[in-house]
């Protein structure tokens, strides 16, 4: 995306933001103008569900609710408040483990000083009766050490089930750090992480890969005449589309706003071509129906534009070059899919011109 057109898309996303916080009467703070460009952006489909929910008891948004909301789900310290409280049990349920071996290990000792002191007596007693009593202690002992062990086999088993809910809950934290609640594609943090792995692991081993970007035509036109709610059944249409045409091996994003990201690796640009157009085709076909009304709104259409991986490309060269192709397939009339190779061609007829 070229800086003019980043700059016109953000400032629609501004502008809206600067126009909720007139209309619900709040104050200008960074934090206000912070969710409700987030909301006008629709980068987080919880947090909208929530506003919206809001509006519609309520009418407006306080400011009381804006900071309790902007806590909620944008806050910086949420997800490190999370796993800070995650950590703290783990914490607690290594300190419970390691207190249980403790008991354990001074019941077997005592356990063992038992045996011993009475393997040295039971040596030298010849009466039947004190030699019956002995053997009674030493049977009460034993049963003693099997309940102990016991009871520390049960505690294991169950700090083994908290430790493993605890690791899920880890798990949750990362995948959610990781993905678009919207779409529930990769969000930009994994798309930025993965193509960093993927040019790393292209240059160790001398295999290319493919970039495809895509961006959904006329969406801020559509979003201003139907709504965000009518916008974000777009976002996910086209995430759909997406997910059914590439295979488990590919990395799909939501890039930002209404643009999306794909890495195919190892694959080159006859083969990536083959992917933009099925999803170019997926998006056309469905007709998208608006779903409070019934209405039908037509569809929607996207551009596509592709890289292929060179020597010494980094993260902004082999973007950029995508990113440069898919507005051509926009300036070429929309709904189209272009590589690289056509801005070379077309940079050459220009230079013949």
């Amino acid at each position: 995306m070229s800086d003019k057109d980043d700059h016109i898309r953000t400032i629609g996303y501004g502008e809206s933001a600067i126009g909720y916080i007139r209309k619900n009467t709040l104050p200008a703070y960074p934090r206000s103008y912070e969710l409700w460009y987030t909301y006008s952006a629709g980068y987080n489909q919880g947090l909208n569900r929530a506003v919206n929910e809001a509006v519609k008891e309520n009418g407006r948004i306080s400011t009381d609710e804006m900071l309790s909301l902007y806590g909620r789900f944008l806050s910086p310290t949420r997800l490190g408040d999370r796993l800070d409280d995650v950590g703290s049990k783990v914490s607690r349920e290594v300190e419970e483990i390691v207190e249980t071996l403790k008991l354990s290990a001074d019941a077997t000792s005592d356990y063992g000083a038992a045996l011993e002191q009475a393997g040295l007596k039971i040596s030298g007693i010849t009466d039947p009766d004190k030699l019956k009593l002995y053997v009674t202690h030493l049977v009460k002992s034993t049963q003693n050490a099997v309940a102990s062990n016991r009871k520390l086999e049960s505690q294991l088993l169950e700090s083994k089930k908290h430790i493993e809910n605890l690791q899920s809950s880890l798990e949750a934290i990362r995948y959610e750090s990781l993905i678009d609640e919207l779409t529930t594609l990769n969000n930009r943090k994994h798309f930025d992480n993965s193509l960093e792995k993927v040019i790393r692991n292209s240059i160790e081993s001398g295999r290319g890969f493919a970039l495809l970007m895509t961006d959904i035509d006329h969406f801020k036109k559509f979003n201003d005449t139907y709504g965000h709610q009518t916008g974000d059944q777009v976002l996910r249409l086209v995430a759909l589309s997406v997910k059914q045409n590439i295979s488990s091996q590919d990395i799909a994003c939501r890039y930002g706003g209404e643009e999306f990201a794909i890495i195919l690796p190892h694959a080159g640009l006859d083969e990536a071509i083959e992917v933009a157009e099925k999803i170019r085709a997926a998006v056309m076909a469905k007709e998208l129906v608006k779903r409070s009304t019934g209405e039908n709104l037509g569809r929607i259409t996207i551009s596509a534009g592709i890289a292929a991986y060179k020597p010494n490309d980094n993260e902004h060269t082999i973007v950029s070059r995508a990113d440069e192709a898919m507005y051509a397939a926009k300036n070429a009339g929309r709904n189209l899919v272009k590589t690289e190779n056509d801005l070379e061609m077309k940079e050459n007829q220009e230079n013949v011109a």
